[in-house]
């Protein structure tokens, strides 16, 4: 018999046993996130962007530029077709409204441990093809195999997976080569996922299909809508799958309304917009300011049958910007990059050029959570600042940063008296009209 005064370490330590692996148990999520908490619990219905109760019919027609000769999703040789996501899927679906968040597609939760070491996806029991065949952990691994032997792009992207395999009952787990890099989960999670049967099979003249070749025969997909119709290099369009097995699911409730998508080929954005006023497309997407302000003065539009919408910018969105190649000596200086700043008159290129459409952002984050700040670093954040303070500038301790603005000419001449200061502490000077660096001779070229 154990001796009574060994019983009490001994139940705290298998207490404090149970509670570390507690800790070290891995949750079964709904959603991934890289910033912070997810919008949606695990039981919500739908998107609140989409209208749950949206009626489902009709043809869309939309326009796309180039040309295409291929039905395969994945292949970087070729051209691919307009719209092959509409019929494939991935393990998670992200959301609209969050930044680097996704919920549970194909897969019904995902798991990793506190290490970012590995990811584990379950999949739904009822995910189906569109021939009725379940969707398994075999056709995953496959799918990242040939993702990766088919687009180097891709081989690239999934380098850190050392090992995927298939781990228990519609579980598949893939393994990293590094840890505490918490964006690999996310990474995984938009892995196009493609039928093994199907692609390891023949078509109907007997001949092995070959997912690193191109191919004109529709595919087989599992997605809410499959091809209908094919032109190649003029058109295709995909019908909406009636049985569709993730329909009710809530990351799709209230999507996939159309009964037909159909994506026509022009090899001319302009002819692609006289199409439009046409009448033989139903939508096309302006990004370009002058034709937003001059462009839609056709008769369709002053009689109500074309509607013109401005998207509200309600989180971050993709940058128009200068970029500037620090791997060239004279725009590693910080300061010549600060008298580019100066120097650029946005408020006479938005005025001028852009019809005063445009609106100058202060971050690369713009309108997100990661947006620079607009008060001085406090808290945790100045910690932070203060364990790096020689290798941050020192302005970040004493003045918030903002863009210069040009709303007089008086400003534009103090703007540029500031460009050419900054210049000047560079090593440039002006010579006979041209900024020259003063120790090489070298013009400042760009």
């Amino acid at each position: 018999m154990m001796p009574r005064r060994l019983l009490l370490p001994l139940a705290l330590v298998c207490l404090a046993t149970l509670a570390a692996s507690a800790q070290e148990e891995p949750q079964h999520r709904h959603a991934v996130s890289l910033i912070g908490t997810p919008k949606y619990s695990p039981d919500f219905q739908h998107f609140d962007y989409v209208n749950p109760d949206a009626p489902k019919a009709g043809l869309v027609r939309m326009a796309e530029i180039g040309s295409f000769d291929s039905l395969n999703p994945i292949l970087y040789k070729g051209e691919a077709a307009a719209g092959l996501g509409l019929i494939y899927e991935t393990l998670m679906q992200d959301s609209l409204e969050e930044s680097s968040t996704s919920y549970g597609l194909i897969a019904e939760w995902a798991s990793y441990p506190v290490d970012y070491s590995s990811v584990t996806f379950k999949l739904r029991e009822d995910a189906r093809w569109h021939d009725g065949t379940p969707i398994t952990p075999e056709d995953v691994v496959y799918s990242l195999e040939v993702n990766k032997a088919a687009n180097p792009r891709m081989a690239l992207y999934y380098k850190n997976v050392s090992r995927a395999e298939v781990t228990g009952p519609n579980q598949v787990t893939f393994t990293f080569d590094v840890k505490g890099n918490r964006e690999l989960p996310m990474i995984m999670g938009q892995l196009t996922i493609l039928p093994k049967h199907y692609w390891t099979g023949k078509d109907a003249n007997g001949n092995q299909r070959d997912p690193l070749k191109t191919t004109l025969d529709p595919p087989l997909g599992s997605g809410p809508y499959r091809i209908k119709q094919v032109t190649p290099a003029r058109t295709i369009s995909y019908e909406r799958v009636p049985d569709y097995w993730g329909k009710d699911l809530p990351v799709n409730r209230g999507q996939w309304n159309f009964d037909e998508i159909r994506f026509d080929y022009y090899r001319d954005e302009t002819v692609a917009f006289e199409s439009f006023k046409a009448g033989n497309l139903d939508y096309h997407q302006e990004t370009s300011a002058k034709n937003w302000a001059t462009a839609y003065d056709f008769a369709a539009v002053r009689e109500g049958w074309v509607k013109r919408q401005e998207v509200p910018i309600k989180s971050a969105q993709p940058m128009q910007c200068f970029v500037f190649n620090l791997r060239h000596p004279q725009l590693a200086d910080r300061r010549v990059r600060q008298a580019f700043n100066l120097a650029f008159d946005f408020e006479w290129a938005n005025k001028t050029l852009f019809y005063g459409q445009y609106t100058r952002v202060g971050s690369y984050f713009q309108g997100s959570e990661l947006a620079a700040p607009s008060e001085l670093p406090q808290g945790r954040e100045l910690e932070i600042l203060n364990e790096v303070k020689d290798q941050v500038p020192p302005e970040v301790f004493t003045a918030v940063h903002t863009n210069p603005v040009n709303n007089s000419p008086e400003d534009l001449r103090a703007n540029l008296r500031k460009a050419m200061q900054l210049l000047k502490d560079a090593g440039y000077e002006v010579k006979h009209g041209v900024l020259t660096n003063t120790k090489t001779g070298q013009p400042l070229t760009v």
